[in-house]
């Protein structure tokens, strides 16, 4: 087996997983069932001038490594011209052995462009000049840049006030590939400012044409936003919960809470933990009620850069890993849920790396007949969206839950060049079952180990989001 950085069989280290891979898993399609992709640039089938506008424009992964390497901003996400800020990403790249951006970046080079010189100071001008002409041809716009990748579903992150108008026009255009919305209302959630949260619920009832006078207003707005996204192939919703909480009242109770929101009044921390609870649980009954997943994304503190938020806003490579508790409360709100039979099928996502076995253990309790692997713990995410953190995910999933019925990868991520990730996932998989193998932890059944990996890389996902594909 060649040593050769990315090689043909680079973290196989097995010959089943070699076989895994070469044979099976390399050719399924893509389900990525959360991303950040902007539904414009698909719409419109965007051109990049140059591989740095494609690259550094909106990557926080990579803005936040050139910072470590003391990369000025103006060079990051200020003044300078794409070849400045490319040759500091370059520069930067050069200092992250071990770091998955290295691995990435090199994928994406050969992958998308065919193009296996490695990145640094000395290569980055011919690199730049060669991929940026490529991007500025036809063969190589946004949608054709999917298209290389063999992506068969496409699910964004949207506003519930979105008129979802690109969606509609890639729809109607006969694209090849599904791309649908999903529902994330985190905003409902922020209940600490007053004046941000009326001026929202101004603009939900605007796109829902109701007025959101009171509580009931606003489920009334929800339901009317679910059944527009549902006829754009909408089948997923997706929440950042900073941290779960979980503190039940009486509908009068919650009335009130949001009244006092409502006439501008800051609420206390009692009535923002129950407003927030209700809100949660009202929605998770509609997700079951229309047949969704819900995606709950947990052990995230962001913004923690005062003076960064203050000048760039969010998603400026400035968030981190908390480490607040999440079991307690986010077990109560579960239940609250499946008490009644209402639980949707719900993915947790957890940033710390201490919670996945939790979490697994958690997903567990709240299986049932009305679906395969019903509570899903998501791929490692985030800061956890690497080769150990991969790894670990895999073999906790192995041991407290079913392997098999995993959803496998999505990319979480804001560039259109970001899908062989997804490679990168595959081959991370077909090592721990080459690896499982060896061990003597199972048989090698060929058959068996084949149709799992094909389940794990798409058909599973297919399967869990019911009929994304088909409704998009």
């Amino acid at each position: 087996m060649s040593s050769a950085f990315l090689s043909d069989d680079f973290l196989l280290d097995t010959p089943l997983a070699r076989t895994l891979f070469h044979d099976h898993a390399a050719g399924m399609p893509i389900f990525d069932f959360h991303n950040h992709l902007s539904p414009a640039d698909i719409a419109a089938d965007r051109r990049f001038e140059s591989l740095a506008q494609a690259w550094l424009s909106g990557d926080h992964y990579k803005w936040r490594a050139m910072r470590i390497n003391g990369i000025d901003e103006r060079r990051i996400t200020g003044s300078a011209s794409d070849e400045e800020k490319f040759g500091a990403w370059a520069a930067t790249i050069t200092q992250a052995t071990g770091n998955p951006l290295y691995i990435w970046t090199h994928l994406e080079l050969r992958r998308y462009f065919n193009c296996a010189e490695i990145l640094g100071p000395q290569t980055a001008q011919k690199i730049h000049d060669r991929c940026s002409a490529m991007l500025r041809t036809p063969e190589f716009s946004a949608r054709n840049l999917l298209l290389r990748m063999n992506i068969r579903v496409l699910c964004t992150t949207d506003d519930p006030c979105d008129d979802l108008r690109h969606h509609l026009a890639i729809r109607e255009s006969g694209y090849d590939i599904a791309v649908a919305p999903t529902f994330r209302p985190d905003r409902l959630l922020r209940t600490a400012d007053p004046a941000a949260y009326c001026a929202y619920l101004d603009r939900l009832g605007q796109s829902a044409g109701i007025d959101i006078r009171d509580y009931a207003a606003l489920l009334d707005a929800l339901r009317s936003r679910m059944r527009v996204f549902q006829k754009a192939g909408c089948r997923i919703a997706d929440h950042s919960l900073e941290p779960p909480v979980f503190e039940p009242a009486s509908d009068a109770s919650i009335s009130a809470a949001f009244d006092h929101l409502r006439c501008g009044k800051s609420p206390d921390s009692l009535q923002s933990r129950q407003l927030q609870t209700a809100i949660m649980l009202d929605l998770g009954r509609l997700y079951h009620e229309a047949g969704w997943a819900m995606q709950l994304h947990m052990g995230a503190l962001r913004n923690t850069s005062a003076r960064r938020f203050s000048a760039m806003g969010p998603d400026a490579g400035c968030d981190t890993m908390d480490d607040r508790p999440c079991a307690h409360a986010l077990s109560r709100l579960l239940d609250a849920l499946d008490v009644n039979g209402e639980l949707p099928k719900t993915v947790l996502y957890n940033l710390n790396p201490r919670d996945t076995e939790m979490l697994m253990a958690m997903a567990g309790c709240f299986a049932d007949g009305e679906a395969a692997g019903k509570i899903q713990v998501g791929p490692a995410w985030w800061f956890a969206d690497r080769r150990d953190g991969m790894e670990r995910h895999l073999k906790a999933l192995s041991a407290l839950s079913l392997l098999g019925r995993f959803i496998g990868m999505t990319t979480d991520s804001r560039s259109l060049l970001s899908f062989p990730r997804h490679e990168y996932f595959r081959r991370i998989l077909c090592r721990h079952i080459g690896r499982l193998i060896v061990a003597g932890e199972a048989p090698e059944d060929a058959d068996l180990l084949a149709q799992m990996v094909r389940m794990i890389c798409f058909t599973n996902a297919e399967q869990y989001f019911g009929g994304v594909a088909a409704a998009a």
